[in-house]
């Protein structure tokens, strides 16, 4: 019997498909608000969505589930400047996961 480390079979996919999942992620955030929102590359996180830090909290246990270890949304966030921060756009999040998932895949 062998004991391996279960992880989420989603395949590493495209920019667009993974943006087109964040942006379900996003409207499926509890309290959010988001169900009907457009969010594209260029959707900036703090002044278009409004999120709340407990809404990225949500949104990195989504990813988490969608994306198991592989994503790390905590660990993206700390390496950011605040400006960053406050900048930061649902396609940065997507290229990020999007490299995140290649690289696990060629490890």
């Amino acid at each position: 019997m062998t004991t391996e480390a279960t992880t989420p079979t989603t395949p590493v996919a495209d920019e667009s498909t993974v943006l087109a999942r964040i942006a379900a992620l996003l409207r499926e955030l509890p309290d959010a608000g988001l169900e009907d929102a457009e969010i594209g590359r260029n959707t900036l996180f703090h002044d278009d969505l409004e999120l709340e830090s407990i809404d990225l909290v949500s949104l990195a246990g989504l990813l988490r589930e969608e994306y198991g270890d592989r994503v790390n949304l905590a660990m993206f966030v700390a390496d950011l400047e605040l400006d960053e921060i406050i900048e930061l756009t649902v396609g940065r999040l997507a290229d990020y996961v999007v490299a995140s998932l290649r690289a696990t895949e060629e490890s």
